[in-house]
């Protein structure tokens, strides 16, 4: 038998059609929308405009001098979101408030240490970018700025294609403010005799609300129409209330030894914080008042005044402590500046108790 020849070396060539091209928006980031809600979001920043800010929105980073007033001045900080009360946003397509609260979460957190807030950067996530959604989230931070003095001096959105589910984003804040070296509050010199003034809140806050979404849960469709005069989802979504203007001119004003931002962990957790050791606050229960909208979520939940206490904030959205000879004065600049006010308690020794009781 003859040897085969080897096969021919030569391969007709492929005719492969070239790949089409996938550009970034085919992969889910739109830059022309991330463009266009920039130019939103700048007239809205440029109304939070303050002393200090060299350069805001549109650069690589924000520029901001410490106003000259300050003779030592200590920079506090303060980072927070908004947690699962974004849920109900969602659900509800409540998005112009949910930024008032994202501000207030940090600024008011920086007012404890008797901090100016002066300037505030946000995040905002999603995996899929509406505009007209994220600028209604965004003009909420611009309201609680501007409501707040300080400036939203830039941020970051941030398009992430399969990291959220439609119609759902995420957001962080992170505020800094100043105050001077000497007058920074510490709680060290609060004593037994003080009086504790609680501030009231708006209504939950930004704070406990896989418990409330729990409860709307459970209610169902036996839940109120109305709470506090508000529509049920109103009463829900109420952002929190922003306490620095009148808190900072009751500072001015007077001898303010501590401050307790009421959030997660509610009184129980929150008031300790800001003690010095050996000291506790007795507070007198029913010394402010109950609203429907706590009475309702205690009732649906089914829990005791421990748990609320240490859930929510009940009513109380910031605490006080004051020498008791000019807690009286203190509030009455605090009402003028258009806070609730109410004497709620007094610091005592703690002995072996625990650092909250409410009696």
């Amino acid at each position: 038998m003859g040897i085969p020849p080897p096969p021919n070396p030569i391969c007709p060539m492929s005719h492969t059609a070239p790949p089409s091209p996938l550009s970034y928006k085919d992969a889910g980031v739109d830059i022309d929308a991330g463009d266009a809600l920039v130019e939103r979001i700048k007239p809205l920043a440029r109304k939070t405009m303050r002393e200090g800010v060299l350069a805001g929105i549109g650069g690589f980073g924000a520029l901001f001098e410490v106003p000259k007033r300050y003779q030592e001045p200590v920079l506090v900080s303060g980072t927070d979101g908004v947690g699962t009360k974004l849920k109900l946003a969602f659900e509800w397509a409540m998005h112009d408030t949910v930024g008032i609260d994202l501000v207030a979460m940090s600024v008011n957190d920086v007012l404890v240490q008797g901090a100016e807030p002066l300037f505030f950067l946000d995040y905002f996530a999603c995996g899929k970018l509406d505009v007209d959604t994220a600028a209604a989230v965004v003009g909420g931070i611009a309201r609680g700025c501007e409501l707040s003095g300080c400036a939203l001096i830039g941020g970051e959105t941030a398009e992430m294609p399969g990291m959220y589910p439609a119609g759902e984003y995420d957001l962080a804040g992170f505020a800094v403010g100043a105050v001077e070296k000497s007058k920074i509050l510490t709680g060290a010199t609060v004593k037994p005799g003080d009086a504790v003034l609680g501030l009231a809140s708006s209504g939950v806050h930004s704070n406990g609300f896989s418990l409330v979404r729990k409860c709307i849960e459970r209610a169902g469709s036996a839940a109120p129409a109305v709470l506090d005069g508000k529509p049920f989802r109103q009463a829900l979504m109420e952002p929190t209330r922003l306490y620095v203007k009148s808190v900072l001119g009751a500072l001015a004003a007077h001898p303010i030894k501590a401050l307790a931002h009421i959030t997660g962990g509610g009184l129980l957790e929150n008031i300790p914080r800001v003690l010095p050791d050996g000291m506790a606050a007795e507070l007198r229960a029913g010394s402010w008042p109950r609203s429907e909208l706590f009475a309702w979520l205690q009732q649906t939940a089914g829990i005791d005044d421990v748990e609320m206490n240490r859930t929510f904030n009940n009513g109380i959205g910031m605490v006080v402590v004051i020498d008791a000879a000019h807690a009286s004065a203190c509030a009455a600049t605090l009402r003028s500046a258009g806070e609730q006010v109410f004497e709620i308690g007094q610091i005592v020794p703690r002995g072996d108790g625990a650092a909250v009781l409410i009696r």
